[in-house]
């Protein structure tokens, strides 16, 4: 007699796992980037514990002797679940978020001798994969470090062409900058996803 409750117990909790299942997989990564009015992107506010791929200092598009970021540090990270997909696969999915973090350096501190050290958040930008836009990338740019935005507008015309511009001649996997991150660039060579040239 006590077999029918057993059962029914069992597939009741059968039902309920498979229903929050379903949901989670329909809702996507809970990284997925986040819009109002469908294009303004929300601020990731947790960015920082995303994947970190790399960081330089001082680095400049422009010929020597142009002004660039002088000895300003950038740090960049990814939503984690686009960073485990590309491990993967060699490829970015749609969803991937980019931010990309500005920031001050400096010398004299402390014990410090030589080097420089990161110091206050200059500004931050981002990038998006999202199929739903004409290029399949999106950029945005949250504001300096004292006036972020919560939600950053899409760039458009003449303000994103260079960026779109930059990222289609130079970037090593699709729109990003894969060469300037090693572990990413064996992936993406074991993978076959590098463009020619690299």
């Amino acid at each position: 007699m006590k077999c029918p409750t057993l059962v029914l117990t069992l597939a009741t909790v059968v039902l309920v796992l498979t229903g929050a299942l379903g949901l989670r997989a329909q809702s996507g990564p809970n990284d997925a980037p986040r819009y109002e009015n469908g294009a303004d992107l929300v601020f990731p506010a947790d960015y920082r514990t995303w994947t970190f791929l790399g960081a330089g200092i001082g680095m400049t598009y422009e010929e020597e002797g142009g002004a660039g970021n002088g000895q300003m540090f950038s740090n960049v990270f990814v939503n984690p679940s686009s960073h485990v997909h590309f491990m993967e696969t060699g490829a970015w999915p749609d969803g991937t978020t980019f931010m990309l973090e500005f920031r001050q350096s400096d010398s004299a501190a402390s014990i410090n001798q030589a080097g420089r050290f990161q110091t206050g958040l200059a500004f931050l930008e981002a990038e998006v994969k999202d199929s739903r836009f004409e290029d399949g990338w999106a950029f945005y740019q949250f504001g300096p470090g004292g006036n972020l935005r919560d939600v950053a507008p899409r760039m458009t015309g003449d303000a994103v062409e260079p960026c779109i511009k930059c990222h289609t001649e130079h970037t090593a996997v699709e729109r990003t900058f894969v060469q300037f991150y090693p572990t990413l660039l064996e992936v993406a060579r074991e993978k076959g996803t590098l463009k020619p040239g690299f």
